[in-house]
């Protein structure tokens, strides 16, 4: 498993790091309360201790390590973490998707068509990290369409998560075939019909029924949990 190639075109060499270790602590190949050293991340990547430092930072302030003088210690993500992850998107996306009723979206629902076109093209090619990052593009192109600067700040600080959460449920989803792939294309078919009706309950409930459905696949697809 690895991040999409579009994910981290022109990240810094410290932002590659965070991506990986990111990726490792999630999935659980590093456990909870491991400890982790700037020696061994530069050895492992190759690289001087200055990108280390910023990657371990940047996991510092998403609540996955805690920076002490031996080292970094690793929180990890339990299932409450990810509920409450799942709590604030629902939050944004209720927000924003019933603010978008209120304007033209006429661009924002043909860019959605097209983005749902590349994941059925990625469910062809039985290319989970692309679906994956076209599924986090869709719900991003939803909530900059909103044009609410502090909802978007708040999407950003919660991004980099999401989209290693993504990457795992989303493997968890291929494993189960194409009639689970189906039904989640046509989740994010649901959510441009409730868009199209510009009403506030419809959308509403779209909403609530597509957070309810992923939040079932959870606690399997997250071997730290």
């Amino acid at each position: 498993m690895q991040y999409p190639s579009a994910w981290l075109q022109n990240a810094s060499l410290g932002e590659t790091i965070a991506c990986e270790l990111r990726l490792r602590i999630i999935n659980g190949t590093i456990k909870t309360g491991e400890v982790i050293s700037e020696n061994w991340v530069a050895s492992e990547f190759g690289t001087s201790r200055s990108p280390v430092r910023e990657a371990l930072k940047t996991l510092s302030s998403e609540g996955l390590i805690r920076l002490e003088r031996m080292g970094a210690v690793v929180m990890g993500l339990n299932i409450t973490d990810v509920e409450e992850l799942y709590d604030v998107r629902f939050l944004i996306e209720t927000f924003v998707q019933q603010r978008l009723t209120q304007t033209d979206i006429t661009g924002l629902l043909a860019n959605l068509r097209r983005i749902v076109d590349k994941m059925e093209l990625a469910m062809k090619h039985n290319d989970a990290v692309e679906f994956s990052y076209q599924d986090l593009s869709f719900h991003e192109a939803i909530i900059t369409a909103a044009d609410h600067n502090r909802i978007l700040h708040l999407w950003k600080s919660i991004r980099p998560i999401v989209m290693t959460v993504m990457l795992i449920t989303t493997e968890e989803v291929f494993s189960k075939g194409e009639v689970k792939l189906h039904a989640v294309v046509d989740k994010h078919h649901n959510i441009m019909k409730g868009l199209e009706s510009r009403n506030k309950d419809v959308v509403k409930q779209v909403v609530q029924d597509y957070f309810a459905d992923s939040r079932k696949t959870l606690h399997n697809s997250i071997p730290s949990l």
